[in-house]
């Protein structure tokens, strides 16, 4: 596997795709919070009147907690890859919303906003020898980006609009700036969203490194309430070899379960 490949690709991609590579075993654990289970809502149409925002400590109390998961480990962003809405600038302002989503960027004018990253536990490879497959395996890791955002006046449901909107009008690509690097996604395609969620859009970016390599970057932006949860998930054996890989559930369960 072109490991140095996949590490150049990753920082010419964008900032968010640097963040999960490079802090995939850093920064200090979540612990607070207990495991959260029940019921989860099915999606459907947003309630007619609007619900107010949580404050910003309970939007932290809602927050994925390492307590929450069963594999792998939670950690809150750290100040380095929490990237500022004025570090991303869409090529395209229609296109503006996903160039956000993807890069873990609140989008509208959230009440508070808390961030947290979660990567999946290592796998062993099967034998011994360090072959290229072997390889593969041990690095077919997950790493998540969760973003929290509540809003007042309706401001959840104009963001799931606007993100609908943009993958109707994106799914050609688009490119965009963020923190001074260019970044081009060569398609958006939709798929099928995580139950959970009052509202939900997932979508597969083929993002194309510098030396033109095509690897797919998983962004789920979910509103539950008056808070919108986005899910930005980069595969580390997926941005060496360009393969698809399936969108992690089990984290976008237990953040929308713990939304209520």
């Amino acid at each position: 596997m072109r490991l140095t490949a996949v590490r150049r690709t990753a920082l010419a991609a964008s900032a968010a795709a640097l963040a999960l590579l490079v802090t995939a075993c850093g920064g200090s654990s979540d612990d607070d919070g207990e495991k959260t289970g029940g019921d989860k809502a099915e999606g459907g149409a947003a309630a007619s009147a609007a619900p107010a925002a949580l404050t910003a400590a309970e939007l932290e109390k809602a927050a994925l907690a390492q307590a929450d998961v069963d594999n792998g480990k939670v950690t809150k962003t750290s100040a380095t890859d929490d990237v500022s809405k004025d570090k991303v600038k869409g090529g395209d302002t229609a296109c503006e919303p996903l160039a956000f989503a993807e890069t873990g960027v609140p989008l509208g004018e959230p009440a508070a906003t808390a961030k947290r990253s979660w990567t999946e536990g290592p796998k062993k490879p099967s034998g011994d020898e360090a072959t290229e497959e072997s390889i593969n395996a041990a690095l077919d890791l997950d790493k998540a980006l969760v973003t929290l955002a509540t809003y007042d006046d309706g401001g959840a449901e104009a963001v799931l609009k606007d993100v609908k909107e943009a993958v109707g009008e994106c799914a050609g690509g688009f490119t965009f700036t963020a923190v001074g690097e260019t970044a081009k996604i060569a398609k958006v395609a939709e798929g099928k969203a995580p139950g959970g969620a009052d509202e939900a859009v997932a979508m597969t970016m083929t993002m194309v490194g510098d030396d033109g390599d095509e690897f797919p970057v998983k962004v789920v932006v979910t509103r539950k309430g008056s808070t919108v949860a986005s899910f930005t998930v980069l595969n580390l054996a997926a941005a060496g070899t360009g393969k698809d890989f399936p969108f992690p559930t089990e984290i976008s369960d237990a953040q929308l379960a713990k939304l209520g």
